[in-house]
């Protein structure tokens, strides 16, 4: 099997959105591609409705964690192929140089933490938002990386 695409998921805490989006890809990807995620201003923690979200759709959960995209730009960090931001202010920032010069897309989503009112109503927002995700991780992973701009 050739290697596998390498995929990092960026956005400023790193607990909702991009974690979605590296289980998903991770998932959907059979193997040819690995994910990775991390923020600008890592939370320190993954929301637990993100976990509660991922557990009921089926995905492990095990190793998932909040961190700093500066872990990514280590010398002996993984070289990635393809950066997606998908939060709007992870778009804006100035971001790291990345080993391997990878591609870049901007792939925004609402940000579920910002819900309010019951837990099943927050629930209810995430599980919305993961819909969005991995309707456009699929479209990302059938066009491939070359054409991620146009996801």
């Amino acid at each position: 099997m050739d290697k596998p695409i390498t995929v990092l998921v960026l956005c400023t805490g790193n607990s909702a959105r991009s974690v979605l989006a590296e289980c998903l890809i991770n998932d959907l990807g059979g193997g040819r591609w690995k994910a990775y995620s991390a923020g600008s201003r890592p939370t320190g923690t993954v929301n637990p409705l993100s976990i509660e979200v991922l557990k009921e759709k089926g995905h492990s959960v095990a190793g998932l964690r909040s961190k700093s995209w500066d872990e990514f730009g280590l010398p002996d960090a993984p070289k990635m192929d393809l950066v997606i931001t998908v939060c709007d202010n992870a778009a804006g920032e100035v971001c790291p140089v990345w080993p391997g010069h990878p591609s870049k897309v901007h792939i925004g989503f609402p940000d579920p933490a910002d819900a309010e009112g019951s837990h099943e109503e927050r629930l209810a927002v995430f599980r919305e938002v993961y819909g969005m995700i991995e309707a456009k991780i699929r479209r990302l992973i059938a066009l491939g990386p070359d054409r991620a701009g146009e996801v």
